[in-house]
């Protein structure tokens, strides 16, 4: 497989509840990304009806998903380029006996359904190759949606390499990476919904750009403690909105990254040098060698907590 490929990272400011108008924005800036040879899509958290879960209409709008998945899925085979379409939050029947689930609505009254949020990998050709419910859930996130809990994180095959999907606050457990790589993910996916103003008042009285500081750093920190690379792909354009959509890979940090516009980037990304920094570092060597002294493979531990 070439070392090099050519992927797109896709942000806008999201209309909440406007699906028609989120889906037809998003089907456009995929194909602008395919007419500049982008071999993957991929768009933010939240992409299809945005973040207003105390609104009736986002709980109906879950159970909705299906044809705009089929659409991404018939739109990946038409113009031959592999599709992340950010996050669809969907609704299933409530299980009973999931210990960390929310079941809530405004009045906080109990309903007979849950919320997953969960990011999907279609290949080029239109399959489903991959598919991952959000586990660690940002704390104003708990009264809505629902933890993948024990589930493993899963790496998948993909035109593209080897290929891991996380959801935004997933990237502050550093465990999460771990497992990934422990299976051989290459590139990790992020589709995230983070703003300017998520940190407290107390932690922006520090420092207003806290959470920006917070994604260079850490995005950045991922790629070289776990040799491989990260496509992260935010909302932008909002007022309190961060933007800052990129490609980073270890050694050389953002090979391509955004502001706060919208639009679509697409870069080149040079997977050799994940096996530069692993010949380097030995991360995964170190991992796979007999009497490891840490685990970072999921053995039905419950996440933690963000957007």
């Amino acid at each position: 497989m070439p070392p090099i490929r050519r992927v797109a990272v896709i942000q806008w400011a999201i209309k909440n509840l406007d699906v028609e108008y989120n889906h037809a924005t998003a089907c456009a800036y995929i194909r602008d990304a395919a007419s500049q040879g982008a071999e993957l899509a991929v768009l933010p958290e939240y992409h299809l009806n945005g973040w207003a879960p105390s609104d009736p209409l986002f709980a109906t709008q879950a159970g909705q998903t299906t044809p705009y998945l089929e659409a991404y899925q018939s739109l990946a085979k038409e113009l031959n380029i592999c599709i992340v379409p950010g996050t669809l939050v969907e609704k299933h029947p409530h299980p009973r006996n999931t210990t960390y689930s929310s079941s809530l609505t405004q009045s906080g009254g109990e309903t007979n359904y849950i919320l997953y949020n969960t990011a999907y990998f279609i290949s080029n050709t239109g399959e489903i190759l991959g598919r991952y419910r959000k586990k660690n859930i940002w704390h104003p996130e708990r009264a809505y949606l629902t933890s993948s809990l024990h589930e493993p994180h899963e790496v998948f095959d993909t035109p593209i390499g080897k290929v891991g999907l996380l959801i935004c606050w997933d990237v502050a457990f550093p465990e999460a990476f771990r497992e990934l790589i422990s299976k051989g993910a290459e590139i990790v996916i992020v589709p995230t919904y983070w703003g300017r103003n998520d940190a407290t008042p107390t932690a922006l009285s520090y420092n207003p750009n806290s959470e920006e500081l917070f994604l260079e750093s850490t995005l950045t920190a991922r790629c070289y403690e776990n040799t491989c690379g990260i496509i992260f792909a935010n909302v932008s354009g909002l007022e309190q909105s961060l933007g800052m959509s990129r490609v980073v890979l270890p050694i050389i940090g953002p090979v391509g990254k955004m502001g706060n516009e919208e639009g679509v980037l697409v870069v080149d990304m040079d997977l050799g040098l994940v096996k530069i920094a692993e010949d380097n570092y030995k991360v995964r060597e170190d991992l796979a060698g007999e009497g490891w002294y840490y685990s970072y493979r999921h053995e039905n531990q419950m996440g933690g907590g963000r957007g």
